[in-house]
């Protein structure tokens, strides 16, 4: 028998059709001083997650990464949560930002939006959704 029926509950998900959920931000513009701000990053990261109504698993990693590469140089962050992660990437040299959440729980694509206006005040969000169903 097939053990990967539709049918089959998965642990972490509400049975409301899809598997998970995708919000993808591309931020135009930000602050640079505030995306360049670890502590700032780290702030915005534990909103977020309280916002969206997840849980984080462990704490947040936030490195300084790509410092070979002017036009590429900038934090990165990964935030595990119970349903599955956050991650960011924030380019020093021009304020744009790269934040991606992925999730088996649903949650507001407008609440998440708010936090990164609130702490990045980008010129520009380009916001991409996807369901995910395998």
């Amino acid at each position: 028998m097939n053990t990967n029926t539709m049918d089959q509950e998965i642990p972490c998900c509400e049975k409301i059709g899809y598997w998970g959920y995708h919000l993808i931000l591309d931020c135009q513009g930000c602050n640079r001083t505030e995306i360049g701000s670890k502590e700032n990053l780290k702030a915005f990261i534990k909103n977020l997650v309280d916002e969206i109504d997840m849980k984080a698993y462990g704490e947040p990693v936030i490195e300084h990464f790509a410092t070979h590469a002017d036009d590429k140089a900038g934090f990165s962050l990964v935030q595990l949560i119970e349903t599955s992660s956050i991650t960011g990437h924030f380019v020093d040299m021009n304020g744009d930002a790269y934040i991606d959440i992925f999730s088996c729980k649903p949650f507001s694509i407008d609440i998440a939006k708010s936090v990164v206006n609130r702490y990045f005040h980008p010129q520009k969000i380009k916001v991409h959704f996807l369901t995910r169903q395998a």
